[in-house]
């Protein structure tokens, strides 16, 4: 990033590499003090045009209340009310009504604090900034001027000081660390190579966003173009997440203006280090957010078997503006790349759970969205006291079936974090991840968290398996747990991948999705069923118990109760095996 600031679709992105302002005085001179108060001015007289009104009297034109409004903030950081007033009196019109006055600051404040705020320092590029001192001290430095800032404001006009002090994160809310890197691009893809790679990100959670849209639509088909071959990237608009997904290395470039998503993957998948991707080729390309002049969605992927790259690819438009379009565009590049290598994709929940009687087993819940994955691990850890002694979730939404070189089967995880909705959390639990999690659009319908949940060693560790269950949300059951004998009838229920749609997606009623995966088995059909009955084989050869877990999570007046029930259920048949 080149640029001393930028300001868009309510984000800030401070680059300290360019400017860092240490002290109070350069903040109030700087480019980007100017861009947030006239933003906030111009705000002002469409939101609030009544404030906006009385606040403006006195001043001919707006430029003028915005140079006027600027000078006074700066010069109340050095003087009182009274000696500002004697030095010049085109500021009287500020003070007629302290009260409004006052009013304006806390806007102004909440207004710059409603923002998603990012800090960037760039590690190769010269400058006046801070790229060689430690970057979580100036971080830290940066909060505590723009308290200060708005604290000598108010105290200054109300003529005495504060007797509360709330220690919010007044400066950024995240920042990134960028380095540049050389890694082994091929031909077609040189127009990627400048944009510098995420090194270390920090996050102040919690870390809330609002986006355009609040449900994915659809599913990614594959295109026979590659989109990448002939795009140029520019470093002031990109930047990229080198990201693991599962054992696979992700090369993540997200435009700046969806920041929120880019940053949400440090909450779900492992960042990858140095080590892991300096000269090296990725497993898979995804491109988040290019302006390509369509205004419709544009979402598929492209295999470049000449490179052995897959490219993902979603233009930039309002439509993408939801998480579930970065993180499911990332599993279906996953799974086609896993089942290529022999391995089938797993669209469910998997736990390793001790009972308090010492009895263990990996249980893997299989679901499409809204099936009752994330439920169900809900409803073990609300009866984690009473039945379970330890609890490790291997992954919570995507994971994948081997056969190790030696023959064992095994289950591995995808990502280290859950995105969820809050709604499906129990409260307490909810509120205990306050300090961890990344909020997208907390007051509306299919309100989601991004939290880190695991370790990238746990999920890359391989579990045996011993339960293996498909998470049917919308029908009736007494008996919550219900296995198979028969293999055809097992592998016709979950290839069905039926479930009534919970408002997850823009789906209504009972769908289905074959093998209740729309990410990778769907786009890839032939390859998927021929490795569903190369595994169910596996399974019911080896003892696993396949079935039937009846959430009933889409049945009326169940959406709490449905998921614990089959859990107790469960837990009892794992005591009398």
């Amino acid at each position: 990033m080149l640029q001393e600031f930028t300001l868009s679709r309510g984000r800030a992105i401070i680059n300290f590499t360019s400017k860092y302002c240490d002290n109070r005085r350069k903040i109030l001179t700087s480019y980007a003090y100017g861009r947030v108060v006239e933003s906030f001015i111009y705000y002002l007289k469409k939101d609030n045009p009544v404030i906006f009104e009385a606040f403006s009297k006195g001043f001919e034109s707006d430029d003028q209340l915005i140079r006027s409004f600027m000078e006074v903030i700066r010069l109340l950081s050095v003087c009182s009310v009274e000696e500002l007033l004697e030095v010049n009196n085109k500021y009287a019109p500020f003070f007629q009504d302290r009260d409004l006055f006052l009013e304006v600051i806390e806007l102004l404040y909440h207004y710059w604090r409603r923002m998603e705020r990012i800090v960037v320092v760039h590690n190769q590029r010269q400058g006046d900034g801070v790229q060689n001192v430690r970057f979580v001290q100036a971080y830290e430095l940066f909060n505590e001027l723009i308290l200060a800032i708005y604290r000598r404001t108010k105290e200054v006009v109300n003529g005495f000081a504060s007797q509360v002090y709330r220690q919010t994160t007044a400066g950024a809310n995240a920042g990134l660390i960028l380095n540049d890197v050389t890694w082994n691009s091929p031909l077609e893809y040189k127009g990627l190579t400048g944009i510098p790679f995420i090194n270390s990100v920090l996050i102040n959670p919690p870390y809330v966003s609002y986006t355009k849209k609040n449900t994915r639509d659809g599913i990614f088909r594959e295109q026979t173009l590659n989109p990448v071959a002939s795009m140029i990237l520019n470093e002031d608009d990109w930047f990229l997440f080198p990201a693991k997904v599962g054992d696979l290395l992700a090369f993540v470039y997200f435009h700046k203006d969806f920041m929120c998503h880019g940053l949400g993957l440090a909450n779900l998948f492992e960042l990858a280090k140095q080590d892991e991707y300096v000269g090296k080729k990725p497993d898979m390309i995804y491109v988040f957010g290019y302006p390509d002049g369509h205004d419709e969605k544009r979402t598929f992927y492209y295999k470049d078997k000449k490179n052995d790259i897959l490219v993902g690819y979603a233009n930039y438009c309002d439509e993408i503006d939801y998480f579930g379009y970065m993180k499911k565009m990332l599993l279906t590049l996953h799974n086609i790349k896993q089942m290529e290598r022999g391995k089938l994709p797993i669209h469910g929940a998997m736990v390793n759970i001790i009972l308090k009687n010492g009895r263990e087993a990996n249980i893997i819940i299989m679901g499409d969205s809204g099936a009752g994955k994330s439920e169900s691990l809900e409803a073990f850890r609300t009866l984690n006291e009473k039945y379970i002694r330890h609890m490790r979730v291997i992954f919570d939404d995507m994971g994948y079936l081997s056969l190790d070189a030696d023959g064992q089967l095994k289950a591995y995880g995808t990502e280290i974090g859950a995105f969820v909705r809050t709604d499906d959390l129990d409260p307490t639990y909810a509120f205990s991840q306050l300090d961890r999690g990344i909020y997208t659009n907390p007051d509306k319908v299919n309100a989601r968290v991004t939290i880190p949940i695991s370790t990238y060693e746990l999920i890359s560790k391989g579990f045996p398996v011993d339960y293996f269950l498909y998470a049917n949300n919308y029908a009736e059951a007494e008996q919550k747990i219900s296995l198979f004998d028969d293999i055809d009838e097992a592998i016709k229920t979950f290839e069905a991948g039926a479930r009534k749609a919970k408002g997850t997606t823009t789906e209504q009623g009972l769908v289905t999705s074959y093998f209740a995966n729309p990410f990778g088995p769907v786009q890839e059909r032939p390859l998927a069923e021929q490795l569903v009955r190369q595994y169910f084989g596996v399974l019911f050869e080896r003892g696993v118990k396949v079935g039937e877990m009846h959430t009933s999570l889409a049945i009326e007046g169940q959406t709490k109760d449905g998921p614990r029930l089959a859990a107790e259920e469960l837990f009892s048949m794992i005591n009398e095996d």
